[in-house]
């Protein structure tokens, strides 16, 4: 399988070229490319895909699935899932194993296979809240924004329980990570990889990792170097396989090394193995991996060797030719040529391809290139040579040229959700040809296909502190390019998070506007998510930043959520208070409309906790205050509230009366929906003063206007 190239048994499934290095005492020969350039000599061409080893390690696993669990009694089936683990070593062909598994199994699970990794690109756990929710995305459920790790992790197993999935859990650090994702449904299987043991998770059936017999290892070593210099040195094949380890990750890199060298032979790969200086206090088991993994980055070029070593700086793990030129400064297509080569080197496996954009759309010419990823055996290595060869200051500045990059990219992605003739798509128009989009279709599956790791890499810059200004660019126009191209609703869990960063950024800088923007939005999605209590407090803070920079937007914005908050806490005294707070800024700054909306608030607030005098005045202000702004729509709903707290305060006469001036004034002001209303509210209150002759003609004019006007 091609994103296995590294890390498991499979096999290169195409032909590609490999860059020409010098083996140790020779010169490679050269030839030039139309272009001036020179040309790389190809190895032979590799097979068809395959799988090499590992064929009684699958049987058993198949066999595990068959055998009756710990929780089967009397023939039923279990109340869980069964869990099915690989352990070994990174390297030693886990993941690839475990892809292979699935493949065998996928037609027995018609609802799919769900995918996560556990742990990141640089070795940190990945947050199992986030986990459940790109699995819960990826199941087409709605995600509440805000949702704590419980909430998420006990609505997958409910989205799961009437679901027969296959569910692959790869690179877990431990049971305490897996435990909370594994879902009580019998029809469904977890396939888990890790280092070892999940101890705690009752029937795990284990299969543990070991090297790969002999022939196995010269398969794989023939499969990418090609038969012919195999088969006339099988002897020293296998040493070499022998001084893999048995390792199919090292296998690769060293028959990959071989292939980008037809003159050299199997000796001289062996002898360049074993030349490879390794650190004395190195454990056994890595060195096989260490020697192949610095054999084929000390054959690579000062340059190509500096792009692969900057790789490990791309968000998630997942780098294309636009993030690896910004990262080393050099043209998107020298970046795309040196990650194709990498990845015939073993040195990086190309990205799961997912769906593929929709048909007919048409990428920029810069996401044309394929995305690939850092395998998680050669991320530390990486690293290592990164933090040895590059000064921070040279890091830092990488990092910053990403974010540009990144933060152009999105703004071209953003402008293609707006009209044709919007001043951004025009600037758009402007940029380099590879950053530009096709269509809005094309530039929302970019940001789709992206996601998690424009996500990351808001979420490193944040953490690494040094680049705020950039990062603060970054989330601006990430939340509007998600806001344009998924919607408010299908944004919120990511929107979330990017205000959470925000929010972060203003504390450490001391920014109190932005603190007072992202606590607004912050509670405006708490509120959504119906934790009110959270929601009240966030404005409060938002509040307290808005007035100590005297921003009355912000300061106005807050006041009326806080007023929200109460009303929907139920407490309509409080929610008076603050919006009488929020009507006292509106009208000092002569904000008119929003002073008679504020009115109109103040009115329904005391109108609830049977405040009729004070709701009385204030509704009655609400219509004055619309006629004065020559809104008869406006004037007409205030008019009708006002009737509305009459009858509530026990005065249905009066209402009457009130509610048909209402109804006259929206039949002035053509409102056919509002004019329904207040017929239907006219017969109501006809019927109660016991006159249902003259109710029933009012309901009958009211319902077909209704009929007429819904909305």
């Amino acid at each position: 399988m091609t994103e296995q190239a590294v890390g498991g048994g499979h096999l290169p499934p195409r032909t590609v070229e490999v860059p020409a290095v010098a083996a140790p005492g020779r010169r490679a020969p050269e030839s030039r490319r139309a272009d001036g350039a020179a040309a790389r000599p190809a190895g032979p061409p590799p097979p068809a895909t395959g799988f090499a080893g590992r064929r009684r390690e699958l049987k058993e696993l198949h066999a595990d699935i068959a055998r009756a669990g710990l929780d089967t009694l009397s023939g039923r089936k279990g109340a869980r899932s069964r869990v099915l683990l690989i352990a070994g070593r990174p390297g030693s062909g886990r993941t690839a194993l475990a892809e292979e598994l699935l493949r065998g199994l996928a037609d027995r699970y018609p609802d799919g296979v769900l995918r996560a990794r556990l742990t990141g690109p640089d070795g940190a756990v990945t947050d199992t809240g986030r986990i459940a929710r790109d699995l819960l995305a990826a199941l087409g459920a709605r995600v509440s924004p805000g949702s704590v790790e419980d909430e998420l992790t006990e609505q997958l197993r409910r989205a799961l329980a009437r679901r027969r999935v296959l569910l692959f859990l790869d690179d877990a650090p431990g049971a305490d990570e897996v435990a909370p994702l594994l879902p009580d449904a019998p029809d469904c299987l977890v396939v888990v990889v890790s280092r070892g043991p999940l101890t705690g998770i009752p029937d795990v059936r284990p299969c543990a990792l070991g090297g790969l017999d002999g022939p196995a290892g010269v398969e794989i070593l023939s499969r990418y170097a090609g038969p012919t210099r195999i088969t006339v040195d099988p002897r020293t094949a296998d040493s070499v396989a022998e001084e893999c380890g048995g390792q199919p990750a090292a296998l690769i890199l060293a028959g990959a090394w071989l292939a980008a060298r037809p003159t050299s032979s199997v000796a001289d790969l062996l002898r360049a193995l074993q030349a490879v200086p390794v650190p004395p206090d190195l454990a056994g088991g890595a060195r096989p991996l260490f020697r192949a993994f610095h054999l084929a980055h000390q054959a690579l070029s000062p340059a190509a060797a500096r792009i692969l070593r900057l790789t490990a700086l791309a968000p998630a793990g997942l780098v294309d030719a636009q993030i690896a030129s910004a990262l080393a400064g050099c043209s998107v297509a020298t970046a795309a040529t040196a990650l194709g080569d990498f990845a015939a080197l073993g040195l990086l496996r190309p990205a799961p391809a997912g769906d593929g954009p929709p048909p007919g759309v048409r990428m920029p010419d810069g996401a044309l290139y394929p995305a690939y990823t850092l395998p998680g055996c050669l991320d530390p290595q990486v690293r290592a040579l990164l933090g040895e060869h590059e000064r921070p200051a040279e890091i830092r500045l990488a990092r910053a040229r990403m974010l540009e990059r990144t933060v152009r990219l999105l703004q071209s992605c953003r402008a293609m959700g707006e009209p044709a003739d919007a001043p951004a798509r025009q600037k758009a128009a402007a940029l380099p040809r590879p950053m530009r989009f096709a269509s809005g279709d094309a530039a929302a599956y970019w940001l789709r296909s992206r996601r998690g790791a424009l996500l990351d890499a808001a979420a490193v810059a944040v953490a690494d502190g040094e680049l705020d200004t950039l990062d603060r660019r970054l989330m601006a126009v990430l939340t509007r390019s998600l806001l344009v191209h998924l919607g408010d609703e299908a944004a919120a869990p990511d929107l979330y998070a990017l205000h959470g960063l925000v929010l972060r950024v203003a504390e450490r800088r001391g920014l109190p506007r932005e603190r007072a923007a992202a606590l607004l939005n912050l509670a405006d999605l708490d509120t959504r998510a119906g934790r009110t209590a959270q929601a009240a407090t966030r404005y409060r803070g938002a509040l307290e930043a808005a007035r100590s920079v005297k921003d009355p937007v912000a300061t106005g914005r807050a006041l009326e959520s806080l007023g929200d908050t109460y009303t929907e806490l139920g407490d309509g005294q409080r929610a008076a208070d603050w919006y009488g707070r929020a009507l006292e800024l509106r009208l000092a700054r002569g904000e008119t409309p929003d002073a008679a909306r504020l009115y109109g608030r103040i009115g329904g607030a005391h109108s609830s906790v049977g405040r009729w005098e004070e709701a009385l005045r204030h509704w009655r202000a609400a219509a004055r205050t619309y006629r004065r702004l020559g809104d008869g729509a406006g004037q007409a709903r205030a008019t009708g509230e006002v009737a509305r707290v009459h009858e509530g305060a026990g005065r249905p006469e009066r209402a009457l009366r009130i509610c048909q001036e209402a109804l006259d004034l929206a039949r002035k002001a053509a409102d056919g929906h509002l004019e329904a209303v207040l017929q239907l509210r006219i017969a109501d209150t006809l019927d109660r003063l016991g006159d249902p002759a003259a109710a029933g003609l009012h309901r009958s004019v009211g319902e077909h206007l209704l009929g007429d006007h819904p909305d």
